[in-house]
């Protein structure tokens, strides 16, 4: 008998927050047989749910909300948003990584009608019902919460909200720490001519092993069906600023840039060695995708020339922006989905004074790719035009 079967009243489950980890989420609830109300910034989520376009509809009607969004004050905009709108006796299951002092205020403003929930695990564990769950919560709230937290994975129970939160980003760090080992050790490989093939023979057989089994076809060669990261490094390297503010200690920094240039790029392209040509033309490109991490217009600004244009298809229509009018449909805040988005360089050709570069952009439930021009100017490289496809 599943944890499912035990139910007798409480039935929905409001998931808010559709990226990735949040639609793997859901669909397992669903698959489960619970009755799943999903919303999302982006208005698109798997098609086997019910969407809502506002977190107040969703929430309505829902024994259990469940938040899967990016930071603290994304979790606070939403939960500011519906808790007017909660059922008496309804309860928020927050999954998101947030800081350990942010867990303690909402566990205070919400009470027994909170459930700080982290999870320990990637997509495809979301997808298995496999996920480790960080439970933090009041004298017998878990009780009521088992049931929907069980078919997500097995359930650890913590004494508090600021605990599971605390733990949680003491988890990523060993993650943080085994990227940046998984990454140096192929910068080395590769200066020194090792094929790449034969280096991730041996990182396998050691500590990194877990690491490199799951990345190792992308770190080979790319390849799209490999592309789909467990999680983004941008997201990751956010819970080590986090970390490191709650704890007083700083984090670890091997190289001029620090942690801060990690946290341009997934690890495929952290991972890679690019040429010294290629490498200039990646900082434009790491501003791009810097832009979208946090939503702040001043990076895409960095990174276009002021008379970029930005083209493609929407809503079945040609529509061409302005850098000015591009920058406007940012709101200079991260999506909600960001832990759950990923973006990767897949290619740059060098030509003398231009270059073309390809991007893909994981995005909730599309997937975006971005075509590059750009020209070398006095300053360094800068994007003169993108066009895009999108893959819904």
């Amino acid at each position: 008998m599943t944890a499912r079967n035990t139910i007798t009243a409480r039935k929905t489950v409001a998931v808010l927050g559709l990226g990735r980890m949040g639609s793997a989420i859901a669909t397992r609830l669903a698959a489960d047989g619970w009755d799943v109300v999903g919303w999302t910034r982006g208005g698109r989520g798997p098609s086997r749910l019910t969407m809502t376009g506002a977190p107040k509809e969703a929430v309505a009607e829902a024994d259990f909300v469940l938040l899967s969004l990016f930071d603290g004050p994304a979790c606070r905009q939403v939960l500011d948003e519906v808790q007017g709108s909660l059922r008496p006796g309804a309860i928020v299951l927050n999954t998101s990584t947030i800081a350990p002092g942010e867990a303690s205020e909402l566990a205070r403003r919400l009470g027994s009608s909170y459930v700080h929930a982290p999870v320990l695990g990637s997509v495809p564990a979301a997808a298995a019902g496999a996920l480790q769950i960080l439970a933090g919560a009041g004298e017998g709230v878990l009780d009521r919460v088992r049931p929907v937290l069980e078919t997500l994975g097995t359930l650890r129970p913590m004494p508090d909200a600021q605990v599971a939160a605390t733990l949680k980003l003491i988890a990523n760090n060993s993650l943080y720490g085994a990227v940046l080992s998984l990454r140096d050790a192929l910068r080395h490989a590769d200066a020194l001519g090792v094929p790449r093939h034969q280096a991730l023979d041996v990182l396998e057989l050691g500590q990194l092993g877990g690491l490199v089994s799951r990345k190792r076809d992308h770190l080979l060669d790319g390849n799209p069906a490999a592309s789909q990261a467990d999680f983004t490094i941008g997201a990751l390297a956010k819970d080590m600023a986090l970390l490191s503010a709650a704890s007083g200690a700083p984090l670890r920094s091997d190289s001029p840039a620090g942690a801060c240039a990690v946290a341009t790029a997934d690890i495929a392209l952290t991972a890679a060695t690019p040429s010294p040509a290629e490498a200039a033309v990646l900082e434009p490109l790491r501003a791009y995708i810097r832009g979208h991490e946090t939503g702040d217009v001043t990076h895409f600004r960095s990174a276009f020339l002021p008379t970029a244009h930005i083209e493609g298809v929407r809503d079945g229509a040609f529509a061409s922006w302005s850098l000015d009018a591009y920058c406007a449909l940012f709101t200079g805040r991260p999506a909600l989905d960001e832990p759950d988005r990923s973006r990767r360089v897949d290619s740059i050709a060098v030509h003398g004074t231009v270059a073309t570069a390809t991007m893909t952009l994981l995005h909730g439930a599309d997937t975006f790719t971005d075509v590059f021009l750009l020209v070398r100017v006095d300053d360094g490289w800068r994007i003169a035009n993108k066009a895009y496809h999108r893959h819904s």
